[in-house]
């Protein structure tokens, strides 16, 4: 709640911030904020053609859904990791609640997400035509909505823990690389929960472990919203991994609170 209100009250800021975040993002590119679009369209392209020759087996929309949304939480994560290293004259001069910055990081991917979905939803649409065996669901809009607000709120939790841990100490930044790719593979981004079961069929203990991921609960859940048929099946350690976001949330704010008291002296 008081991040609520502080978000509140300096909404100029954060939305100055976020601006700013944009038109860096694109500085002296010719064709600008077009890129929001045109970035995730060569994506799309590339892994519709070329992805469908390493993850046979898995349908394509599958694997765009899952791409574009990891692509969400990654710019996220790495934009909070320097959303305060890279504001570091800000933060030493002016006084203003620290908590703006992974906020606004936030809000700009975001913003890229929302613009992105222009280029996914169209695409999507071609793949379910050429598919007679899938279709959109009818209750997209609502589903859809709610996933990508809880994921929104997972982000903002990796963002602000992985910001204030890289002012403190600067090997995050190289740890988090790592460690991207390593939840990258962990994650159902290139194969759906039915390659993953067939995968860990002699496992058992491998799948509960795995609903245990908060990215696997959050991917699976926008293929359910998005595509009629496919099965969301919540076991109870998927259940552990959907409020380990609300968790991860309170503790990434939680540490940045607490850690935020010595920014201006180590930057």
């Amino acid at each position: 709640m008081t991040l609520l209100r502080t978000i509140w009250t300096r909404r100029e800021l954060l939305w100055n911030l976020t601006a700013r975040e944009l038109k860096q993002r694109y500085k002296g590119s010719a064709l600008g904020f077009l890129w929001s679009v045109l970035t995730p369209l060569f994506m799309a392209v590339v892994y519709v053609v070329f992805l469908r020759l390493l993850a046979r087996g898995v349908p394509m929309h599958d694997i765009l859904i899952g791409v574009f949304a990891w692509q969400y939480t990654t710019q996220c994560v790495m934009g909070g990791m320097t959303s305060v290293t890279g504001n570091a004259n800000l933060v030493k001069k002016v006084a203003f609640p620290r908590e703006i910055l992974p906020v606004s990081q936030i809000c700009a991917n975001g913003i890229g997400y929302l613009l992105s979905l222009l280029v996914q939803f169209p695409v999507l649409a071609v793949l379910l035509w050429r598919d007679p065996s899938a279709a959109f669901s009818p209750a997209t809009a609502p589903l859809f909505l709610f996933w990508m607000v809880w994921q929104t709120l997972f982000n903002l939790g990796l963002a602000a823990l992985v910001g204030a841990l890289n002012v403190h100490f600067r090997d995050t930044q190289h740890l988090i690389g790592v460690f991207m790719s390593a939840w990258f593979f962990m994650s159902p981004v290139m194969y759906n929960m039915d390659f993953a079961k067939n995968l860990a069929s002699q496992w058992p203990l491998a799948l509960k472990l795995y609903y245990l991921n908060p990215a696997a609960v959050i991917l699976n859940g926008y293929r359910a919203s998005l595509l009629a048929g496919t099965p969301f099946d919540m076991p109870p350690a998927a259940w552990v991994g959907f409020w380990l976001v609300p968790a991860v949330l309170v503790l990434g704010l939680a540490v940045y609170h607490k850690l935020q008291r010595n920014f201006a002296d180590l930057l």
